[in-house]
Order: C-alpha cells, then sequence, then structure tokens
C-alpha cells in the first residue's frame, strides 16, 4: 500500500473511533448504567444474524447512490448538497408510476421507474448546474434552494395525485412494484419458531454496487470522466485545452441528480411497505451520503463499504431503545458517529502534514550527521 493509501486508511479508521467514542461519552452522561450495553449494541446487532446482515445492506442501498451523488460532484470540482431533493423526486416518480403504470408488466414497470427516478433527478441537477455555469451562482446556495422547492412541490404532488387519506401518506406501492429480491431472502433469514425470518434485501444493494462500479469506470477510465475531473482540478487550463467548461458543469450535476434519484426510487421499492411522509423535513439520507462520500474518500468503490458502515451503525443504534434512550436521545448519538465521519478530510490532511513534517526532521537530522 503506498502512502496516500495508508493515509486514506488511517484517516477513516481515526474519525470512526473519534465518532464511537464520543457517541459513548454521550451515552454516559445519559445514563451510566445502560452506556455499555447499548454502545455494545451499536457495535455488534448488525452483525448478530443473516437476517440483521441483511437489513444492513438494504439501509446502504439508498446511502450508497447518495454518496457516490457527492463524491461525483466533488471530483469534479462541485459540491451537490442538492441530492435530497433530486433523491425526493426521484421517490415520487417511482412511487407514481409504481402505482399508477399497474398495465405494464412489472419487470417493465421496475424498469421504467428506476429509469424515470434517474431522468427527474437529472433535470432537478441540472438548475444548480445551469445557474453555476451560465450566471455562476454557488451551486451550494441553488442546491439548498431546490431542495425546499422539490421537499414543498412533492409534498403538493402526493397529496394532488397518490395521497392515501386513511394513512397520510402517499399509496403503497403494488406488491409487484416492489424490487425482487433474487434468492437474496433465503440467504438473508434467520429461524424463528418453526420458520425462517427473511430480510426485505432485494437486487437493489446489487444494483447499487454496479452502479458503483460504472461510476470508477466513467471517472477513471473514459476520456469524458477526464474531462469532468480536469475541470474541476483546474477550470483554466481544461478551458485552455478545449474543453467546454459549461457543459460539463451541467453534465456533471444532471449526473449527480440522476445517481440521488435512483437512489430514492430504489429506497421506496425495497418491499417493506415504506411511504412518502407530507412532512416538512429534507430527506435525511441526502445529507447522510455527505459523510457516506466523505468516509470513502469520494472513491466510487470505498463509498460501497463506508455506505454499509453507516447502515450498519444506523441498524445498531436504533436498537438502543431497548435499554431506555429515548428516540431523541439515538438520534443524536447515531448522528455524532455518523456525521463525524465528514472529518475524514481534516484527519487526513493533519496526518499528511504531520508525517512529512517528521519526515523532513530526519532527513535534515540525517544530513547535518553526514
Amino acid at each position: 500500500m503506498n502512502r496516500d493509501g495508508i493515509f486514506n486508511f488511517l484517516s477513516s479508521i481515526i474519525v470512526i473511533i473519534a465518532g464511537l467514542l464520543i457517541g459513548f461519552i454521550i451515552l454516559l452522561i445519559s445514563d451510566a448504567g445502560q452506556a455499555i450495553p447499548a454502545f455494545m449494541t451499536i457495535l455488534t446487532f448488525g452483525a448478530t444474524s443473516m437476517r440483521n446482515v441483511g437489513d444492513v445492506l438494504l439501509l446502504a442501498t439508498p446511502i450508497i447512490l447518495t454518496g457516490l451523488s457527492v463524491a461525483f460532484a466533488f471530483r469534479t470540482g462541485l459540491f451537490n448538497i442538492g441530492a435530497s431533493g433530486q433523491f425526493t423526486f426521484g421517490a415520487f416518480v417511482a412511487i407514481y408510476i409504481s402505482i399508477e403504470f399497474t398495465f405494464l408488466p412489472p419487470p417493465v414497470r421496475i424498469l421504467t421507474s428506476i429509469l424515470a427516478a434517474a431522468v427527474v433527478g437529472a433535470l432537478w441537477g441540472a438548475i444548480p448546474g445551469m445557474l453555476k455555469a451560465y450566471r455562476n451562482v454557488h451551486e451550494v446556495i441553488s442546491c439548498i434552494m431546490t431542495n425546499y422547492v422539490a421537499m414543498f412541490f412533492v409534498n403538493f404532488m402526493i397529496i394532488s395525485f397518490i395521497f392515501d387519506q386513511g394513512r397520510g401518506t402517499s399509496q403503497a406501492l403494488p406488491s409487484d412494484s416492489n424490487l425482487p429480491s433474487a434468492g437474496l431472502g433465503y440467504i438473508f433469514r434467520e429461524p424463528f419458531g418453526a420458520a425462517y425470518r427473511s430480510s426485505h434485501v432485494n437486487i437493489g444493494i446489487i444494483i447499487a454496487i454496479l452502479i458503483a462500479i460504472l461510476v470508477y469506470i466513467i471517472l477513471e477510465k473514459t476520456t469524458f470522466g477526464y474531462e469532468l475531473k480536469a475541470c474541476g482540478f483546474n477550470k483554466s487550463a481544461a478551458k485552455y485545452a478545449g474543453i467546454n467548461e459549461n457543459r460539463n458543469i451541467i453534465t456533471s450535476m444532471m449526473f449527480c441528480g440522476a445517481l440521488a434519484g435512483i437512489g430514492g426510487a430504489l429506497n421506496y421499492m425495497n418491499g417493506t411497505g415504506l411511504s412518502m411522509s407530507i412532512i416538512d423535513s429534507l430527506a435525511t439520507e441526502g445529507f447522510t451520503g455527505i459523510s457516506v462520500a466523505f468516509l470513502g474518500l469520494n472513491h466510487p468503490i470505498g463509498i460501497i463499504f463506508s455506505g454499509i458502515l453507516v447502515s450498519y451503525l444506523y441498524l445498531g443504534g436504533a436498537r438502543m431503545q431497548v435499554f431506555g434512550f429515548s428516540i431523541e436521545l439515538v438520534e443524536i448519538v447515531i448522528s455524532v458517529i455518523i456525521y463525524f465521519c465528514a472529518f475524514v478530510f481534516l484527519v487526513k490532511s493533519f496526518l499528511g502534514k504531520t508525517l512529512r513534517g517528521q519526515g523532513k526532521k530526519e532527513s535534515s537530522k540525517e544530513g547535518g550527521e553526514a
């Protein structure tokens, strides 16, 4: 492993441990008697059965895609903080097609829902991209604005077209509109009495992993990816080389939006009966994707593992309620652990400067002795 690889690995490990320690301190302050068993639940619950492992993969599916959305923007010199709105629009369109297009055969309907979510997410991502390209509006500002527009507009669309008065949410998806398990339910299950209880994990995790590999190939192995990264590294040099800067900004944001939109589709087509609620709150998956991207150091393959790790911590953290901790405290602990991962680049920079400084001192000392 080269030096950069060592820095990357150590940085990720340090922020994870630091986040866990801070979370443990919060538990100690709240209830010292139950802090240790609750903390051990965070560390172990996701691996206590194959069903739980499957649930970890299920939770990881959407945040891997929002993580890829954020990372793709970073690799091309942008900050896509608008993944939440793109995720929300993609989710709504996927749910709408799944409910209203029942005349389509189930496989065609599922594929149409996912592709439509990607298209709508891409179009929504194009808005901050165009504002950045043609009016030099910073994408962070425009993404924040489009997040809230997406949230309120989708709430309006749900109430207008697919609202379930009894549940106060969007209508439930037909069972044949959910992603197939492709046999994963038989692998990720646990004994339950005389039968088995299976996880709802489905081909969504396979789709997410394949998309991560595709993103890696695009960024690292294609001319298209090289041009996008060139604009991110040095816009002036890229323009001098004949690369269309404005086109690449818009294309990059559209690609980011498509990834987040697919994440929204897969999140609600998972067979758990999840529906979109009418609430004035942004989709947290979009912001969790920031931590997933940072923890994976914006590398598409690294994001697969960071997404699984983050979902593992979420699953264990949610279980802490059995030890008497309120849901609010559980959310605080999980948030501290997860969002502390965003400091990974700061830790990496600190490690690099420290080790380089030590290397220079040793070199100068050896030179003086010589």
